[in-house]
């Protein structure tokens, strides 16, 4: 069958069908991870997104549950240059195309994926329609422009827990997460370093969250823009020198905010697996994983007296702060990659160092 991606500026991208049939909107953006498809597709922070993949063959090692980020995927669409249809690896337990179609995703194989990437590496991300079927793709492109802007959204309900539970520890520090739309790896990572891990739904109130007595909070990630999340930095705000913060992606952003720091929406946004991130105090340059729109801005930052810790060597923006006395880390990019690369991985092991610091 065939489909199409139509972009608010008017161009299109035919192609053939895959996963579920229909159409469906939202945001086009661009991934250049080589591998971890299936954490691209189950990542909360996708929501809203039609995501193209730069790597040209995708579904070459199947689909296996283990390796999700969250129980479904939270996708718009998904566009590939190849689209696998005989997976090889021991662990699949299917195809991408059967997965895309249980899950609803409406795709898009045997496309052009360096052309739309580099029209949204020009024109920056733009709304865009992908529609399986005889279509007209003029309709859709005009449809596009009138489609609502990924600011004026708000997806958070969409992506956070619906309850409050508790994933135990090895004797290990209580940390709260507060979930904006969390990937599974981050309680996972906490876990293995014995933490009792308490999920968080983003709407809970601080009060709630102190009567937990956690010994620190970690802040998510999750999709959209940070702005629309003023009831979060407001509960973040109100743990400001109380307890040690630490803040990813998303929640980089969230505790800028609470701290009287700026965001603002980046051309084309960071997203793959293999982006160069410096951590200044070292000198040392870790590969890391991305995805994310927003930035915070580093002016701001240093107007209000919070340190650059961290720096994007593609295009030089921040990647990490903390603050100058009290224990808060905020890090934009995926120290919890999965399934990897794991240079950065070691920021939990001083985070939880600096709880015990605290403690002392």
């Amino acid at each position: 069958m065939q489909a199409v991606l139509a972009l608010e500026d008017g161009a299109l991208f035919y192609g053939r069908a895959i996963g579920a049939t229909g159409e469906n909107w939202g945001e086009v953006v661009f991934n250049t991870g080589m591998t971890g498809y299936e954490g691209v597709l189950t990542d909360p922070s996708y929501c809203g997104q039609i995501v193209v993949m730069t790597y040209p063959l995708i579904g070459n090692y199947g689909i296996n549950a283990e390796d999700f980020e969250s129980k479904k995927s939270y996708v718009r669409g998904f566009v590939v240059r190849e689209a696998c249809e005989i997976p090889s690896n021991w662990r699949s337990q299917g195809t991408l195309d059967a997965f895309l179609s249980q899950q609803g995703v409406v795709g898009l194989t045997d496309v052009d994926t360096r052309a739309i990437t580099r029209r949204i590496r020009t024109e920056g991300t733009m709304r865009g329609i992908i529609a399986t079927g005889n279509v007209d793709g003029r309709l859709l492109s005009i449809r596009a422009r009138e489609a609502p802007d990924l600011s004026d959204q708000h997806f958070i309900p969409e992506v956070t827990v619906s309850e409050i539970h508790t994933i135990p520890g090895a004797g290990g520090p209580r940390i709260a997460l507060l979930d904006l739309g969390a990937k599974g790896n981050i309680a996972r990572c906490l876990s293995e370093r014995g933490c009792e891990v308490v999920v968080f739904p983003a709407t809970t109130t601080a009060e709630t969250i102190a009567g937990y007595h956690p010994d620190a909070m970690l802040i998510s990630n999750g999709p959209g823009d940070p702005l629309r999340a003023e009831y979060a930095v407001d509960t973040i705000r109100q743990f400001i020198g109380k307890m040690p913060l630490f803040g990813i992606c998303f929640g980089h952003q969230l505790l800028g905010l609470a701290l009287g720091a700026r965001t603002y929406k980046l051309k084309f946004g960071h997203r793959g697996a293999n982006h160069p991130v410096q951590d200044l105090a070292t000198g040392r340059v870790a590969i890391t994983t991305h995805n994310h729109g927003f930035a915070v801005d580093e002016q701001s930052l240093l107007d209000t007296g919070l340190v650059v810790t961290h720096r994007n060597l593609n295009d030089g923006t921040v990647e990490g702060f903390k603050h100058p006395e009290l224990p808060i880390v905020a890090i934009q990019f995926h120290p919890e990659a999965a399934p990897g690369p794991r240079d950065a991985n070691y920021l939990f092991d001083e985070y939880l160092a600096l709880l015990q610091q605290e403690a002392k």
